[in-house]
């Protein structure tokens, strides 16, 4: 080597890592900057008078031993909703907001705080159905249906859940159809379903507001421990993919994550969320919840009725619209007070500095160091060997599936 050729290259090599250390480090405190700026954003509080305002809506709700949820906020904040509602709207026969509510099997006194809030909606002459249900999951574990059973290696036989569950948001829809044919004639356009939630009024009007109501869904965000996201069972990014974490931005597919970032409406391809907003027209074209097929989960493999909805509206010749499904991250729900509150806080900066730091360089390395393509290969095996099987086994809702198996159990359900 030429004297001193061993000390320049030295000396060069240090000054390239400073240099890329100090991009690395410029490129950190721009990120969240641009981050940070677009949460402190003006956030829209959605008007009493908005372009929507004379819709008629549709909201339903499925309960199970929801007590706790129920006495900390929920008919309260339902009550206000639908006052709400009705105060805005110009229609003055008081039909424009339909509760439907459907509860079953709680042991809990689930039955007693709807009874009460059942009260509460007649006083004020609200459009309702309010049914409590008797029947339990070990009910429902000793019927004799012919579909919604699996048969695991053992030989048992097990009653599955998602058959289950997509059969009960059936039901709580039946007064949709009614309301038109039999009962007021009033058609409705958007159906907001409102799961066992802390919500506010002005989050479902900002839901019903995400692009101006131009959507076919529109979901919240929705936390058990703040900030980290809840339901990743039925939402699916702009690519089809299971959220790559439960940390801010959430996403692998740019669209989702990029949308995320600028607290824009998150284009997805699936959502529920805790509280999704619908467009209602679909379902009066025959449109409804469902399962995967009972052969097709004997292959150990599931998916939610929550993204099956989604994806049977987008497939279907009769429903099919290009309005897209969308989350709404300025609409935060939690499954408690506590977590709401934390979705919520009075600076208004529900994430914090460490949080978006970290949710952005742990979701760079996510997505530099892992793939899909192992899960999606299992699946897509399954699914083929299944329409081999037999030529009228079809399931073109792949991105919804997943390699499980969930059944109901006395006290709930489990994965076998």
């Amino acid at each position: 080597m030429l004297p001193g050729l061993g000390l320049v290259l030295h000396r060069r090599t240090r000054r390239l890592r400073l240099a890329l250390a100090i991009a690395v480090g410029l490129l950190f405190i721009v990120d969240i900057l641009q981050a940070r700026r677009a949460q402190t954003s003006h956030q829209r509080t959605p008007s009493l008078l908005t372009s929507n305002a004379d819709q008629n809506i549709f909201i339903a709700s499925l309960h199970w031993n929801s007590e706790a949820i129920l006495r900390e906020a929920w008919p309260l904040a339902l009550l206000r909703l639908v006052d709400t509602l009705r105060a805005r709207s110009s229609n003055n026969n008081n039909t424009n907001v339909f509760v439907s509510i459907y509860e079953s099997g709680s042991w809990d006194r689930t039955k007693s705080v709807l009874l009460g809030l059942d009260k509460e909606l007649a006083s004020r002459g609200v459009p309702r159905r309010v049914v409590l249900d008797k029947t339990t999951h070990a009910d429902e574990m000793a019927s004799e249906d012919l579909n919604g059973w699996v048969t695991d290696p053992s030989g048992q036989r097990h009653r599955r859940r998602i058959p289950y569950l997509a059969g009960l948001r059936n039901t709580v829809l039946e007064p949709l159809r009614e309301q038109k044919d039999t009962g007021a004639g009033v058609v409705y356009d958007k159906i907001v379903f409102i799961e066992d939630i802390a919500f506010s009024v002005a989050d479902v009007l900002t839901l019903l507001d995400t692009r101006g109501g131009d959507y076919a869904a529109a979901c919240a965000l929705d936390a058990s421990v703040a900030p980290m996201l809840y339901d990743t069972f039925a939402l699916r990014d702009s690519d089809g993919h299971a959220p790559l974490s439960i940390h801010w931005p959430f996403f692998r597919a740019s669209a989702s994550r990029n949308a995320v970032r600028r607290r824009a409406p998150v284009p997805v391809r699936s959502c529920w969320n805790g509280l999704v907003a619908m467009d209602a027209a679909p379902f009066y074209d025959g449109l409804h919840f469902r399962g995967l097929s009972d052969s097709l989960a004997a292959s150990h493999l599931e998916a939610s009725e929550c993204c099956l909805i989604h994806a049977d509206n987008n497939n279907d010749s009769r429903t099919s619209t290009d309005k897209g499904v969308w989350m709404n991250t300025d609409v935060r729900v939690g499954y408690n007070r506590k977590a709401y509150d934390g979705m919520h806080p009075p600076s208004g900066l529900w994430l914090s500095t460490w949080d978006v730091a970290y949710g952005l360089w742990s979701n760079r390395l996510q997505r530099w160091t892992s793939t899909t393509w192992f899960k999606e290969r299992i699946v897509d095996a399954r699914i083929a060997k299944w329409a081999a099987d037999d030529p009228t086994h079809a399931e073109t809702d792949r991105h919804c599936t997943i390699n499980e198996m969930q059944v109901l159990v006395a006290n709930g359900w489990a994965h076998i």
